[in-house]
């Protein structure tokens, strides 16, 4: 599917970046693939990480700055998506930035994709994005709108927009593990609440997942992996077993129990065995683009609480070991 294509990455260096690099680089022949970011040392760290690997490139931007992407997607292939800024309460404290990178960003990138003649774009989205409640959510949101209005704005042109969405990565920067490791030192660790549930999916099943919509994808499309739950409290029994637990409330932005595909896109969702695609609502949808899918029961609703797939304290703990 990728050899001998030319693939870019935006916000390469991350989490994400840095596990998609090593999985393409593993499985298929590509003719080059392009870290666009915008730190210097954290390229020259991933570059020595890689040990200078002959089919890697490295390209400083931003995607906020639209005449540096123009010039990043020459003779590119195949775009993935994942620069954002992703902290909640940064998010909050700062909206206009990342309106500037979530937002604008992402309207840089479709436009450029277009009139460079790009493939196939593929845009890492976020549960936070169903059903926001936060800055973040909402941002993430209208990029998912705007990824998937792209490939009727694209009119004539070739280049197809795709997004993919999936919970918490374990391993991320964002993860809560590395904190609750640390807070296990004084004894304690902070629970918000209880009840509290979320998704959780490895780096190396997202970068699965993104592979599976460049395969699938027609344009258009929000690719949602089925993925298993997790309670926070076994998470932090999994971690720290002997530590208490200290309920300090939900932060501002947070939710009990996180979305992914609302009860309001039930009506245009369709199933398959190991995932779920949201369909584009527009008259140009071609319906017979998943024959296969299987419709959903109305005013269904997938969350972290009303998961079918739930992950034991041994289970994440057998994760975490590895993942160490």
């Amino acid at each position: 599917m990728l050899d001998g294509k030319t693939i870019l990455v935006t916000g390469g260096t991350g989490s994400f970046g840095k596990k998609f690099t090593q999985m393409i680089l593993d499985k298929y022949d590509i003719k080059k693939l392009i870290v666009f970011s915008r730190g210097e040392l954290k390229q020259a760290e991933m570059k020595a990480k890689f040990d200078n690997h002959p089919k890697l490139r490295f390209f400083i931007g931003n995607v906020r700055d639209k005449e540096r992407v123009y010039r990043a997607f020459d003779g590119v292939d195949i775009v993935i998506h994942a620069a954002a800024l992703k902290r909640v309460p940064e998010c909050e404290y700062n909206p206009f930035e990342a309106i500037k990178t979530n937002v604008n960003g992402a309207q840089n990138v479709i436009d450029a994709a277009i009139d460079k003649g790009i493939e196939k774009v593929v845009a890492l989205s976020t549960d936070k994005a169903a059903n926001p409640i936060n800055l973040y959510g909402a941002t993430k949101l209208c990029s998912d709108k705007l990824f998937t209005a792209g490939n009727a704005y694209a009119g004539g042109k070739n280049t197809k927009f795709g997004v993919v969405r999936y919970g918490n990565v374990m391993g991320s920067r964002g993860s809560v593990i590395p904190f609750f490791k640390k807070m296990k030192e004084t004894g304690t660790l902070p629970i918000t609440d209880t009840r509290m549930t979320r998704f959780w999916i490895t780096l190396e099943d997202a970068v699965k997942l993104v592979l599976k919509a460049l395969d699938e994808m027609q344009g258009g499309e929000i690719f949602v992996p089925k993925i298993p739950s997790m309670k926070v409290t076994d998470l932090a029994e999994a971690i720290a077993p002997e530590c208490e637990h200290e309920v300090v409330g939900i932060r501002p932005g947070e939710k009990l129990h996180e979305v992914m595909i609302p009860r309001a896109s039930s009506r245009h969702t369709i199933e398959f065995e190991d995932h779920y695609i949201i369909e584009p609502d527009y008259d140009w949808w071609g319906k017979e683009n998943h024959p296969d899918g299987k419709k959903l029961e109305k005013e269904f609703e997938y969350n972290s609480g009303n998961n079918d797939q739930w992950l034991s304290v041994e289970e994440m703990r057998k994760l975490i070991e590895e993942l160490d």
